[in-house]
C-alpha cells in the first residue's frame, strides 16, 4: 500500500453535491492499494500514520503526532499512486489493484485509524470526488509499505 500524508489545516471530500467529509486541523491520507495488499499492510500503515511526529509541539518542533494532538484523518482512495509514467504519455495503472481487492483494504485502514483513536471520515471509493485542502507548511509525507517492511 502506499498512501501520501498531507498534514492539513482544513479538508474535505464532496461527491456530486455531497459533502462525505469535512474536518479542520488533522490529515488527508491519499491511499492506493497493489495486488499483493493484505489486511497486515492496512494495519502497519495505519499505525504508521496514526503516530507520525507531523505536529508541531509548543516550540513549534513537529514532534506531536495525530494521535497525541487528538486530530483527524480523511482517508481517499487513489489507484494513480500506482500510476506508472516511465514511458509513453499516458501512464499505466497496472500495478493498482481491483476494486474488490482496494475497497476493503481502504475501508480497514480506516477502520484501523479509529481503533487507534483517530477520528475518520471517508472519501467514496470508485467516485469523481472532489478534494479540497490547505496543506499546513505545507507537509507532505509518501508511506510505501514495501519501503516500511524493508527499513
Amino acid at each position: 500500500m502506499r498512501a501520501l500524508v498531507q498534514r492539513v489545516s482544513s479538508a474535505s471530500v464532496t461527491v456530486a453535491d455531497e459533502r462525505l467529509a469535512q474536518m479542520q486541523a488533522g490529515v488527508l491520507v491519499l491511499v492506493g492499494v497493489t495486488h499483493e495488499d493484505t489486511q497486515a499492510e492496512s494495519r502497519l500503515l495505519a499505525s504508521k500514520i496514526a503516530n507520525l511526529r507531523i505536529f508541531p509541539d509548543s516550540e513549534g518542533r513537529m514532534n506531536v503526532s495525530l494521535v497525541d494532538a487528538g486530530l483527524a484523518a480523511i482517508v481517499v482512495s487513489q489507484f494513480t499512486l500506482y500510476g506508472d509514467a516511465r514511458r509513453g504519455r499516458r501512464p499505466s495503472f497496472i500495478g493498482a489493484a481491483q476494486p474488490d481487492v482496494a475497497a476493503p483494504l481502504v475501508d480497514h485502514l480506516a477502520h484501523e485509524l479509529r481503533s487507534l483513536g483517530v477520528e475518520v471520515g471517508q472519501g467514496r471509493f470508485g467516485a469523481e470526488m472532489a478534494v479540497a485542502l490547505v496543506n499546513d507548511g505545507p507537509v507532505t509525507i509518501w508511506l510505501d509499505t514495501a519501503e516500511l517492511r524493508g527499513a
